[in-house]
C-alpha cells in the first residue's frame, strides 16, 4: 500500500508501463506486424505494403529483384507515396484502408444453379476448329495456356479460382497481343471471354506499372478506363474485374447512371485503378471535377459498334479527344465488340494508332450450337402463339423447373404490356427496359437468374453482353431492323459453347432483313423455310442490302478493302447523306452530349 503521493505515482506509472500502447481507430483492425516500431515503405501505384502485411504485394512475396515490389527497404516516390505520406489518396495500406477488408468477390451469391447437374463451366470442345483472322503489323503469336503467359501469381490464382482451363480463342490472341502494349480492335461472339480478354492485361500492366503520385487527393485518377454502353453491362464487367483482380491492390469502381452518383463518389475517393462507367455518368464525373482522365494508361470500349452507333459517339469523342485523355500511343486503347460493321471501324479507328484487327469466327450463332426457328406469324396472332410455345415448353420442364425463356420485344411499352399478359395467364413473368428504374432493372434480373420469374420480357437493353446462365429459349417476339441486333439477342442463349434455342415471329414488316437472316441462318447449318427464300429473293431484287455480308465473322478489316483510303461511299452513306453518322438529322443531331440515352 503507497504511504505517500510519490509511492502512489510511481506505482502509477508502474500501472501505466505495462498497459498496452493506444492504437489509433483506423488501425485496429489490422493484423499484428512483425516490424510495428518502423514504418514500412508503400510497395507501389495501390499502395500495398511491402512488408508488415498479410497480403502479398503485386503477385506474390516481394522480393529485391521484382520489377514491381522491389527491394523491401526501398522507398518508392511511385503512385502509392512513401509511407509518411501514404498511398492513393492519403491514405494508408492500399486495399486494406480504414481496417476495410477486401471482399471476396468468390463468395456464394445466393444465387443457385437451376440444375444442380449442369457443368456451368465452358465447353471447350466447342471452341476448337474456330476460324481466327488477323491483320496489321506484327502480329504477336498466339498461346495455347495461361501458364504461357506472364501475368503475375495473383492474378494467376484468380484465373484459377474462376476455374477457367484455358484460354478461349479471342483470349489466346487478344492477351498477347495488349501486353506487347499494342492497339487492339477484336471482334468475337458475346460469351466467348472478351471480358477476361481486355481485364488480365489491364490489371496485370497496372500491378507491374510504376506510375506518378495524383495530384489532386480529392479527384479520382484512375489509370484504366473501360467503357459499356449499358448500366446492367457495367455491373457485370466491374463484377468480373473484381473476381480477376482480387488480392492483387487493384482497386475496380463502377459508376452508371439511374443510382446515387454520392455513393459513387465516395467509392472514388477511396482510391480507383480501374474505372468501369457508362458514357453519360462519366461526362457527369468529369463536368464535376470528381474524376481527371490524365492518368489513363489504358481504355476498353465493350460493346464498342453499339456505343458508336446508337448516339454514344459525341460522347465517347468528348471523353476521348476533348479532355484530359493522353492521345493514342501513350494510351493503349482495346476494342471488343460481337459485330464490328464498316463504317463502325471507320470511326472507330481514330481511337487507335497502328492497331491491329482480331475476328474470331462465332461460335453458336454460326454453328448448330443454338437451333434458330422462324415462324411466320402475323401480328395479330403473335401472343396465342407465344403462349402455345411457353405451355409446350412448361410440359417438358426438368424436375418441375421451368427453364429461362428470354422474350425481345421493340418497344418499352410493348415489354410492359407483354408482361402483364403473361402474368395474368399464369406465367411469372418481370420485364427489362429503359424506362424502369435501376433498382427495377437489378431486381428483375436477380429474380430472372434466380428462376423466381423465369420469363424475362426485354428490350434490346438487355441484348448487348449480359452473360445470363441457363437462358434456355430466346424468342424474338419483335425482330429487329438490323441483323447484328438479331445476332447479338440470340447470343442470350448457347453462352461459352454450350447449347440453346432461338424463336423468331416473322411477317411482312420484317422483310427488310429476310435476305440477312436466310443467309445467317444458311451460313449456320439451319434449316431455312422455303417462304423466307422467297422473301429473300423478293428484297434482294428490290434492292435490299446485306449488312454483314455473310461469313463467319462478325467483321473483317476494313483496312483490307480495295476502297480503303479513298474515301468511296457505301450503303450507309449513299443516298443518305442526310441521315448517315455525321449527317445534320441522323444520331449525333438526335443525341447530343448533353441528352441522356436510353442505354445509359
Amino acid at each position: 500500500m503507497p504511504t505517500s503521493w510519490a509511492d502512489s505515482v510511481a506505482d502509477g506509472a508502474t500501472v501505466a508501463s505495462s498497459k498496452t500502447a493506444y492504437v489509433p481507430p483506423h488501425l485496429r483492425n489490422r493484423l499484428p506486424s512483425s516490424n510495428t516500431s518502423t514504418p514500412t515503405p508503400a510497395s507501389s501505384y495501390a499502395g500495398a505494403i511491402a512488408s508488415g502485411n498479410d497480403r502479398l504485394g503485386y503477385g506474390g512475396p516481394p522480393a529485391g529483384g521484382s520489377r514491381w515490389n522491389g527491394p523491401k527497404n526501398e522507398i518508392r516516390s511511385s503512385y502509392g507515396g512513401s509511407s509518411s505520406s501514404s498511398s492513393w489518396n492519403s491514405r494508408t495500406g492500399g486495399w486494406d484502408r480504414s481496417g476495410e477488408r477486401e471482399v471476396n468477390p468468390f463468395g456464394d451469391d445466393g444465387e443457385k444453379p437451376l440444375d444442380e447437374h449442369e457443368n456451368s463451366g465452358i465447353n471447350f470442345d466447342a471452341y476448337e476448329d474456330i476460324p481466327v483472322e488477323t491483320s496489321g503489323e506484327n502480329v504477336p503469336p498466339p498461346v495455347n495456356t495461361f501458364a504461357e503467359i506472364d501475368l503475375g501469381e495473383a492474378l494467376n490464382n484468380n484465373i484459377r479460382r474462376c476455374k477457367y482451363v484455358k484460354p478461349t480463342p479471342v483470349q489466346r490472341y487478344a492477351i498477347p497481343i495488349s501486353l506487347t502494349g499494342r492497339d487492339l480492335m477484336a471482334c468475337a461472339q458475346t460469351g466467348s471471354g472478351k471480358t477476361a480478354a481486355f481485364c488480365f492485361p489491364i490489371i496485370s500492366g497496372i500491378m507491374r506499372g510504376q506510375f506518378p503520385r495524383p495530384p489532386h487527393p480529392r479527384m479520382a485518377f484512375p489509370l484504366a478506363l473501360i467503357l459499356s454502353p449499358t448500366r446492367e453491362l457495367s455491373c457485370q464487367i466491374h463484377d468480373e474485374a473484381r473476381k480477376f483482380a482480387y488480392q492483387t491492390g487493384v482497386k475496380v469502381v463502377v459508376a452508371y447512371g439511374g443510382a446515387p452518383i454520392n455513393q459513387q463518389l465516395r467509392e472514388l475517393e477511396r482510391g480507383v485503378h480501374i474505372l468501369v462507367a457508362t458514357p453519360g455518368r462519366l461526362v457527369d464525373l468529369l463536368e464535376r471535377a470528381r474524376v481527371s482522365l490524365e492518368m489513363i494508361r489504358y481504355l476498353a470500349l465493350d460493346e464498342a459498334d453499339r456505343m458508336l452507333d446508337m448516339g454514344f459517339e459525341p460522347q465517347i469523342r468528348k471523353i476521348v479527344q476533348q479532355t484530359d485523355m493522353p492521345p493514342p500511343g501513350i494510351r493503349q486503347t482495346m476494342l471488343f465488340s460481337a459485330t464490328f460493321p464498316k463504317e463502325i471501324q471507320r470511326l472507330a479507328a481514330d481511337f487507335l494508332s497502328n492497331y491491329i484487327f482480331l475476328a474470331v469466327g462465332r461460335v453458336g450463332s454460326s454453328t448448330d450450337l443454338i437451333v434458330q426457328r422462324v415462324e411466320y406469324v402475323q401480328e395479330t396472332d403473335k401472343r396465342s402463339h407465344l403462349m402455345d410455345l411457353l405451355h409446350a415448353q412448361r410440359a417438358n420442364n426438368v424436375n418441375g423447373k421451368q427453364a429461362l425463356t428470354l422474350i425481345f420485344v421493340e418497344t418499352k411499352k410493348g415489354a410492359d404490356s407483354l408482361e402483364h399478359w403473361l402474368y395474368l395467364n399464369g406465367f411469372p413473368a418481370t420485364s427489362i427496359h429503359g424506362d424502369r428504374t435501376q433498382q427495377e432493372r437489378e431486381y428483375a434480373l436477380r429474380s430472372f437468374k434466380s428462376g423466381n420469374t423465369p420469363i424475362l420480357v426485354a428490350t434490346d437493353v438487355a441484348a448487348r453482353g449480359l452473360d445470363i446462365p441457363h437462358v434456355a429459349h430466346v424468342i424474338n417476339f419483335d425482330l429487329p431492323n438490323d441483323i447484328d441486333d438479331y445476332v447479338h439477342r440470340i447470343g442470350r442463349t448457347g453462352r461459352a459453347g454450350k447449347t440453346g434455342l432461338a424463336t423468331a415471329f416473322f411477317n411482312e414488316n420484317n422483310s427488310s432483313i429476310s435476305r440477312a437472316l436466310a443467309d445467317l441462318m444458311q451460313e449456320a447449318n439451319q434449316e431455312v423455310p422455303a417462304w423466307l427464300s422467297r422473301f429473300a429473293a423478293i428484297s434482294f431484287s428490290y434492292g435490299g442490302k446485306n449488312r454483314r455480308g455473310g461469313n463467319r465473322f462478325g467483321g473483317r478489316d476494313f483496312r483490307k478493302e480495295p476502297a480503303y483510303n479513298k474515301g468511296s461511299a457505301d450503303y450507309y452513306t449513299t443516298g443518305n447523306s442526310n441521315t448517315g453518322y455525321g449527317g445534320s438529322s441522323g444520331y449525333n443531331a438526335a443525341s447530343s452530349a448533353g441528352v441522356a440515352s436510353a442505354w445509359d
